[in-house]
C-alpha cells in the first residue's frame, strides 16, 4: 500500500553534477507547480512578452510628446550657380554654405497615437491574460505527469513486494519438491509467475524513466540533477472529493477573460478605421543657423538665422474607398470576437459534463477497485493457509497472487486517474488560477 509522506528519488548517472538551476528536494505536487511556472521556458516568454508589450506600448505613447530633432548641413560648391539678370550672368550664392536646424513637431490629433492611449489598458491585459492561459496550461499538464510517475511508481513498488514474496514460495516450492511433498508442476508455475513479475517490473522502470524525464521537461528541470518528489497517500485519497452540483459559469474562464479583451481591442481598431477620415493636426517649427562665405575659413564668422511655425492639417480626400473598406474589414472583425465568445459559452458546458462524467466515472472505478484489493487480499491469505494446510493447489495461490497485484494495480491507476479527471473538471468550472 501507499505510505503518507512517501519520497521518491529519479536520477541519472549524472545525478552528482552541479547544474545551473536550482533543484528542489521531496517536493510535493503544489512545489513541483510552482517549479514549473518559476523555470519553464514558456512561461518565462510570455513574462518576456508582457515586457516587451509595455515597452511598444510606452513606445506608441511617446509619439504625444513634442518630438525635437537637430539636422545640420556643410556645402562646398565648386562651381556657384550662375544666372540670366538683365542680360547679364551673375553668380547666385556663394561657394561655402552650412546649416544647423532645429525642428519641433508636436502631434495635436493623430489616430496612431490615440488609438495605443486608448487601449493601453487592454493590451497590457491581454498580455497578462496570455502569461496567466499558459500557466493553467502547463499546471495541468504538470499535475498529469506527476500522478503518472506516481502510478508507474505504484506498479513497480506492488512488482518488488510480489518478487519477495514469490521468491519465498518458491523457495518453499523448491524444497516441497525436493523433499517428494509436491511434483515439480509447483515449482515451475512459481517460475514463471516470478519470471512474469520481474519482466513486469523491469519494463515499468524503463517506462518510467522516460515518464520522469517528460515531467523534467515540463518543469524546465535540469536533465542531469536527480528530482525528488514526494506524495501523501492519505491526504490524496481526501483530495480526490469535489462538489458535484457546481454550475459552470464562462466569465471564470480564461478563454473567456481573453476574448472579451480581444472584443475590446476590436472595437478600438473599429473606431481607429473610422478616425481615418478625420485630419491629422499637428504644429510645427523650426529655427535655422545658416552661415555663407566665399572663404572656408571665414565660413562661420556671420550666421543668418530664420525661424518659423506653422500649424499643419492632412486630409486624404480619395483613396479608392480604402477606408470604406477597412472600416468594413474591422466591423466584421468585432461580428467574428463575438462568434467565438459564444461559441465559448456553448462549449462550456459540454466541457464541464465531459469532464465531470469522466470524473464520476473514475471515482466510481476507484471505489470498485478499493473492495477488490481487500476482497483480493482476504482470499490470498485464506489460499495461502490452505495451501499449506494441503487444501488448496499452488496454482489456486498463483491465482489468488496474481489477483491480488492486478487489484492493488488497479487500485493506483483509479486514484491518480480520479486527480487527474478531477483537475479536467476544475479546469473547466475556471478555478484553476495561477
Amino acid at each position: 500500500m501507499l505510505f503518507p509522506g512517501q519520497a521518491l528519488v529519479f536520477a541519472q548517472s549524472q545525478s552528482n553534477a552541479s547544474g545551473g538551476q536550482n533543484t528542489i528536494n521531496n517536493a510535493t505536487l503544489e512545489e513541483v507547480i510552482q517549479y514549473a511556472l518559476k523555470n519553464q521556458p514558456l512561461i518565462q516568454q510570455s513574462l518576456i512578452d508582457e515586457k516587451i508589450t509595455e515597452n511598444n506600448i510606452k513606445s506608441k505613447l511617446a509619439d504625444w510628446y513634442p518630438q525635437i530633432n537637430f539636422a545640420y548641413n556643410l556645402q562646398h560648391a565648386f562651381i556657384v550657380q550662375t544666372s540670366i539678370i538683365a542680360g547679364n550672368p551673375v553668380k547666385l550664392g556663394v561657394a561655402n554654405t552650412s546649416a544647423a536646424q532645429f525642428t519641433l513637431n508636436q502631434a495635436i490629433f493623430n489616430r496612431d497615437v490615440l488609438l495605443a492611449k486608448r487601449t493601453k489598458t487592454d493590451v497590457r491585459t491581454q498580455a497578462s491574460q496570455t502569461t496567466t492561459a499558459n500557466k493553467i496550461d502547463l499546471a495541468v499538464n504538470v499535475s498529469k505527469a506527476f500522478y503518472d510517475v506516481l502510478a508507474t511508481t505504484q506498479q513497480i513498488q506492488v512488482s518488488t513486494e510480489d518478487i519477495q514474496r514469490l521468491e519465498r514460495s518458491l523457495k518453499d516450492a523448491e524444497n516441497q519438491y525436493k523433499s517428494g511433498i509436491a511434483d515439480k508442476i509447483d515449482y515451475k508455475r512459481a517460475t514463471i509467475s516470478l519470471n512474469n513479475t520481474r519482466a513486469a517490473k523491469t519494463s515499468n522502470e524503463e517506462i518510467l524513466k522516460g515518464k520522469v524525464e517528460y515531467l523534467k521537461a515540463l518543469m524546465g528541470y535540469p536533465t542531469e540533477q536527480s528530482l525528488k518528489i514526494s506524495y501523501d497517500s492519505l491526504q490524496m485519497e481526501r483530495d480526490i472529493l469535489l462538489d458535484t452540483v457546481q454550475n459552470p459559469q464562462a466569465t471564470a474562464r480564461i478563454e473567456y477573460q481573453l476574448l472579451n479583451t480581444q472584443k475590446r481591442l476590436m472595437e478600438a481598431n473599429l473606431q481607429y478605421n473610422k478616425w481615418s477620415f478625420l485630419p491629422t493636426v499637428s504644429l510645427n517649427g523650426a529655427y535655422n543657423l545658416n552661415y555663407l562665405n566665399n572663404n572656408l575659413t571665414d565660413l562661420y564668422s556671420n550666421n543668418f538665422p530664420n525661424s518659423f511655425a506653422n500649424l499643419t492639417l492632412s486630409l486624404p480626400l480619395f483613396q479608392g474607398g480604402k477606408r470604406k473598406y477597412n472600416i468594413n474589414t474591422a466591423e466584421w472583425q468585432v461580428k467574428r470576437t463575438d462568434l467565438d465568445i459564444k461559441n465559448l459559452q456553448m462549449s462550456v458546458n459540454s466541457e464541464y459534463a465531459t469532464a465531470l462524467g469522466y470524473y464520476k466515472g473514475s471515482l466510481t472505478n476507484l471505489l470498485a477497485q478499493k473492495e477488490n484489493v481487500d476482497l483480493a487480499r482476504e482470499v490470498y491469505d485464506v489460499i495461502q493457509l490452505q495451501y499449506k494446510s494441503g487444501i488448496k493447489t499452488y496454482l489456486e495461490v498463483i491465482t489468488s497472487e496474481t489477483d491480488l497485484r492486478l487489484a492493488r494495480i488497479n487500485y493506483y491507476n483509479a486514484l491518480y486517474q480520479v486527480l487527474a479527471n478531477k483537475i479536467d473538471v476544475q479546469r473547466a468550472l475556471g478555478q484553476l488560477n495561477y
